[in-house]
């Protein structure tokens, strides 16, 4: 599996250690200057005064850090710098509670924040950083799942997904391929040997497609690739008065790299007079806002126009203007280079943060203008601007009707800017996402209107599969319970029961966040 860069170009800045030298002495008219930090330290030193800096004034919930010498940042100082940053940054996320859970807004495990993180490299310094939106893969294309079945105590190993364009997906690999030998033995029985696997140079597969059980063998062999993010998408015929359309959308990629495959699949929806669409985002984990407003207006039927669709709201500092420690952070393009107005450099500090300059509205895209019923599929990894596409739909229930299939969705209602820290790029919460009824504290996730499940078996498409059975079942009917029969499947020569599937996921979490590339100047 290939890991995702954010290539949030348009808005990496440097924060550069005269942050932290001059915050004792603020420049005249400051309203609410940065706090006194100490003028010298080490290099490390200066980059948690700069993380802790960045915080206490952008930071979503800026108002629950402490003052400066209480919070003591240089605290975190140890000889792993990467370890120090992430360190100062779990505890800063920790430290406001959500009055729903009682818990942190980003309590996720014990040492890890659910939203905010600091990632190794700065693109805006020419040092590469390692999650990436614009679909490039170096490896086999397998994304694998570890499944048993019932009271069976065997593991079977699944394919969860497959990159598009990668040496799998050329092989001829799917969604619900069972893998029976690897190297000409047993395949992984654990996370960790089929994470190996997952990241090899080579290897030899036999697998069983989920339409067949006749065994096919491959050699796979790591090779660069560009991974279109529209997985699929097809029509199923009319039934009821209602012609749906069906797509899978990975992940958000910068518009320009998912349009193309977004376009034809919208084309071809209209040509085939769909009226309900099916939105498969079980594993899209979020990124380019724009991008997912492109979807949402290629969706939205023409009835839409003009209404909000969802606001970026920003915390009081940042939102008045009085967020001083934006004036440190420069207002890159993106080839990250200076942006002038006339001969004034551009900082953070001249972008416009206000609520309406933040505000977006649906604008009609494509040729399909009729769709009366959404279904999204979704799971614990349908994340962040995937989720925003839903919520901004469920505020117009007199122009469609939106129902969400399959389980809990991550809980992701805010966004960032990316700020480049000497050697590392820092993405902290900075503005929540509302739609037209100021909606948007799912936190804890979006509890899906139909429970179904995510049936790994099955491929993508499949009418069969737990999930999309369940979505066009209330298409066509408008029952909302799940409750089917469960699939016979074969496996290894075996009937076995499927009524109690249990999933391991395999490899490292994907990325999850939404990130906005677009930045408006304040008007003079």
């Amino acid at each position: 599996m290939f890991k995702l860069r954010i290539a949030a170009a348009a808005f990496i800045g440097i924060a550069a250690f005269a942050a932290c030298k001059k915050s004792g002495n603020p420049s005249p008219g400051d309203t609410n200057p940065p706090p006194t930090t100490p003028s010298e330290g080490t290099r490390l030193q200066l980059s948690l005064d700069s993380l802790y800096l960045f915080a206490k004034q952008t930071y979503l919930w800026y108002d629950a850090i402490p003052a400066y010498e209480a919070f003591n940042p240089r605290q975190y100082t140890k000889s792993d710098e990467f370890a120090s940053m992430t360190d100062a940054m779990f505890e800063i996320t920790q430290l406001k509670n959500d009055p729903a859970t009682n818990k942190p807004y980003e309590y996720l495990t014990p040492t890890r924040a659910k939203f905010s993180y600091v990632e190794k490299g700065n693109l805006a310094r020419g040092i590469k950083a390692s999650v990436d939106l614009e679909g490039d893969g170096n490896d086999l294309g397998l994304i694998l799942s570890i499944v048993t079945f019932g009271s069976n105590p065997a593991t079977y190993l699944y394919v969860r997904n497959v990159e598009k364009g990668s040496p799998a997906d050329k092989a001829g690999m799917t969604r619900g391929c069972l893998i029976t030998q690897v190297n000409n033995g047993n395949p992984p029985a654990t996370s960790a040997a089929a994470n190996t696997l997952m990241n090899s140079s080579t290897a030899n597969l036999t697998f069983t497609r989920p339409d067949n059980n006749t065994p096919v063998t491959v050699t796979l062999t790591k090779a660069a690739y560009k991974s279109d993010p529209v997985v699929m998408w097809k029509t199923f015929p009319a039934q009821s008065g209602n012609k749906t359309g069906y797509l899978v959308l990975g992940h958000f990629s910068r518009q320009t790299v998912a349009k193309p495959s977004l376009d034809a699949a919208f084309a071809e929806f209209a040509a085939a007079g769909v009226n309900a669409v099916v939105v498969d985002l079980r594993y899209n984990g979020g990124g380019y806002v724009s991008t997912a407003e492109y979807l949402t207006n290629l969706i939205a039927p023409s009835g839409m126009q003009a209404k909000v669709m969802y606001k970026q709201v920003y915390n009081e500092l940042v939102r008045t203007g009085k967020a001083t420690i934006l004036k440190s952070l420069p207002y890159l393009d993106a080839n990250y280079q200076q942006v002038y107005q006339g001969s004034k450099a551009l900082t953070y500090a001249d972008l416009d943060f206000s609520e309406s300059g933040n505000t977006y509205f649906f604008n009609k895209q494509g040729p399909l203008t009729t769709v009366k019923k959404i279904v999204f599929i979704v799971t614990g990894s349908t994340a962040s601007a995937s989720e925003l596409v839903i919520n901004s739909f469920k505020a117009w229930p007199d122009n469609v009707t939106v129902r969400t299939v399959g389980a809990k969705t991550y809980g992701k209602p805010v966004g960032f800017f990316a700020i480049g820290i000497d050697k590392f790029t820092v993405y902290m919460a900075q503005f929540s996402s509302k739609n037209a009824l100021s909606q948007g504290d799912y936190y804890a996730g979006m509890t899906p209107d139909i429970a179904a499940q995510d049936y790994i078996p099955r491929n993508f498409g499949d009418p069969e599969e737990s999930s999309l059975k369940a979505a066009l079942n209330w298409i066509n009917t408008g029952a909302t319970s799940a409750r089917m029969a469960a699939p016979v499947l074969m496996a290894n020569g075996k009937v076995v029961n499927t009524e109690d599937m249990r999933v391991q996921e395999v490899g490292e979490e994907r990325f999850n966040g939404m990130v906005e590339d677009r930045r408006k100047v304040k008007e003079q």
